[in-house]
């Protein structure tokens, strides 16, 4: 009876104290209590997609609202320093509508990461209309005058948009076959299916437009899409794994079509990226050890830190 009195005064005692440490302090301490039950290797995949997770919620934030996670959810940041040049866009009524539909969208995913996994810091971030006029310049080969804005209007931000957020869901893809626990396979097919839904309505919105050109470059949509995607083939050095809205009949869904508002192999599954594969397309690079592009001084958890490092050595 003693013994158990004692037990049940030291647990009162350890919940009072915790509730007097700041909230940052007891959400870590909740946080590694959660994250002890996983393998190690669980741990380092499920941190690593808040890297893309970031540079969405900031780039959705603040292209449909004009401020980012550190007015939005200050908490989650950990710190992290603000994203350079992200700013408001100028998106009609609807865009913005499913834009702001995005953001909030990853705003939970960073939550839901952090709530099973301890996460990191915000890493700095490059959003700048520069850092999206250099991938467009690579895309095509050559710069385009003036340079691409991704601010200056919807059809540049959903061009723009197209460029990340199809990245993170290969790697989600990816990551599902290498998870050992079933809390982290739930949490990873969870993310993904909300991922591919927003992947598809961004295709779908293009796909409307897919024969329009965008100015003032003469360039239509379709081409926009196709240059974008061949250059993340390129740059993640691992065979087509990406593809833009209109291809050729014998790479569309069961070789019959030419449209292709959603991305697939030959027999129209997802197509699947490593830590490594996505590192080399958002540095720009094609190197995951060298920081660069959307990720000035790389990206941060165990995997992306280890190329860091072996760089440097």
């Amino acid at each position: 009876m003693a013994s158990s009195t004692s037990t049940i005064t030291a647990t009162m005692i350890a919940t009072f104290f915790l509730l007097l440490l700041p909230s940052f302090y007891a959400a870590e301490i909740l946080t590694n209590r959660k994250s002890s039950s996983l393998p190690r290797s669980d741990v380092d995949l499920l941190e690593f997609p808040l890297n893309l997770e970031y540079l969405e919620a900031e780039f959705f934030l603040w292209g449909s609202l004009g401020r980012g996670l550190d007015r939005i959810a200050p908490n989650l940041t950990q710190g992290g320093p603000p994203p350079i040049g992200a700013k408001a866009a100028k998106l009609d009524p609807l865009t913005r509508d499913i834009i702001v539909q995005f953001a909030f969208q990853e705003v939970g995913h960073l939550r839901a990461i952090k709530s099973t996994v301890p996460g990191f810091p915000r890493p700095l971030l490059n959003l700048s209309a520069a850092s999206f006029a250099t991938v467009m310049d690579n895309a095509f080969g050559r710069p385009l005058v003036p340079p691409f804005d991704p601010y200056a209007n919807e059809l540049n931000y959903l061009l723009a948009s197209y460029v990340v957020p199809y990245v993170g869901l290969t790697g989600y893809v990816g990551a599902n076959p290498k998870l050992q626990s079933a809390t982290a396979k739930r949490l990873v097919a969870g993310l993904l299916g909300v991922e591919s839904g927003q992947d598809a309505v961004l295709r779908a919105l293009l796909y409307k437009r897919a024969a329009k050109k965008v100015a003032p470059y003469g360039i239509t949509v379709a081409e926009f899409t196709n240059n974008i995607s061949k250059l993340r083939n390129k740059l993640g050095r691992a065979g087509v794994k990406d593809e833009g809205l209109i291809v050729k009949p014998f790479q569309g869904a069961e070789g019959r079509v030419t449209g292709n508002v959603l991305a697939g192999d030959r027999y129209s599954i997802s197509f699947d990226r490593t830590p490594e594969e996505i590192l080399r397309i958002v540095y720009g690079g094609g190197d995951e050890s060298v920081p660069g592009g959307f990720y000035p001084k790389g990206a941060d958890g165990r995997i992306a830190r280890s190329h860091l490092k072996a760089k440097r050595t």
